[in-house]
Order: structure tokens, then sequence, then C-alpha cells
């Protein structure tokens, strides 16, 4: 079974077809079927409205069943002002990944050198016309993990806080852990919400 993702971010796209190669799904993305250019406002207040934003603006504009996710990124201890939430890559000035890094490390350093962050997830899937299934909750959210100054050798494109990203327990960077330890737990919520949705 194939299903579209509302993204042409090849990372994002790799992400979640390791969540469900298991369930015989193959995620497309938007550059697959050459979809045409969307200017899409993400102006919601959370994952679960932007995730929806995209999910319904892409439907409308291709008539096929597709899901959109969105994340967002809260760190401990930080003040509610300076929360990057939905704008990871800044609410005004967009950051490349290049400049992702350098910001995340910085604001490390303010912490002594490492943060513990977490990401929550959404997921919206327009199945028809008045069929829209969402998910925000614990079992699609990230692990708390540390956000550290120095980056890993190693980038991932359009994931670029990977670089940052370590393991509380064992303080590995998880770019050298093995990739199902890193995202089991995700595994099962995202699976379950296909299973659900797709009737599977």
């Amino acid at each position: 079974m194939k299903l579209l993702y509302g993204t042409t971010n090849k990372g994002k796209v790799a992400f979640m077809q390791n969540r469900v190669a298991h369930l015989g799904i193959e995620i497309v993305s938007l550059s697959h079927i050459q979809a045409p250019t969307l200017h899409i406002v993400e102006d919601g207040n959370s994952p679960l409205d932007n995730a929806r934003i995209k999910a319904l603006a892409y439907f409308d504009a291709l008539k096929i069943p597709l899901f959109s996710c969105d994340s967002g990124l809260y760190i401990e201890g930080l003040d509610e002002t300076r929360q990057p939430g939905i704008n990871v890559r800044g609410a005004c000035d967009y950051m490349d990944d290049r400049k992702v890094i350098e910001y995340y490390s910085a604001l490390a350093a303010e912490f002594g050198g490492k943060m513990i962050a977490r990401y929550v997830n959404a997921i919206c899937f327009v199945k028809a016309d008045g069929q829209v299934f969402q998910h925000m909750g614990d079992d699609i959210a990230s692990d708390p993990f540390y956000i550290v100054t120095k980056p890993h050798a190693t980038r991932v494109e359009g994931f670029p806080l990977d670089s940052l990203s370590v393991h509380i327990g064992s303080g590995e960077y998880y770019l050298d852990r093995e990739y199902r330890d890193k995202c089991a737990e995700i595994d099962k919520g995202f699976a379950a919400f296909f299973t659900r949705t797709l009737g599977l």
C-alpha cells in the first residue's frame, strides 16, 4: 500500500517509512507525484494545528488521501518566551540546517553544555472529504534527550538537531546508537495510528 506524505522533506519521509514499513506501507512524498508547490501558512498554535492545516491544504489541492505531520520542541528550564515550540527553525528569520545547529549549540552552552529537550509530534490523515483523523499524544512524542554544544560529525538533511542529540542514559549521540532503539516507542505509536485509520 502506498501512502502520500504531505512533505518534500526526504528526511521526514525516511523517518516515517521506518516507522511503518512492517505494516506493508510505502511512504511517498509530494515530490514523488510531482505535486504543485503550495504556499501554506502554518499559523497554528500547536503541532496538531499545523499538521491539520497542511494535510487539509494538500488534500484540497490534490484530492488524494494523505497525511501531514508537525513537531514542537520544548526545552526544560527555558523561559516560556524563548521556547521553540512549533518554531524550531525560528519564528521570524528562517534558519537552515547549519544555522539550527549553531543556534541550539549556543543555547545549550547557556545551560552549561547540555539541556534536556523533548519533541511533541502530531499527525493528521485526511482520508476523504469529511474524514479527518488526527493525533498528538505521548505515544508519538520523543523521550527526553540532551541537546549538547558539540555537534556530531554526521549530518542528516532535514533533521539538523540529530547532530546535537544525546541519549540521557548512555551519554551517546543518537547517531551512534541503534536506530530502532532510538524510536521504539514512537514506532508503536505511529503504527497504532495507521492501523486504526487504515483498518489494517
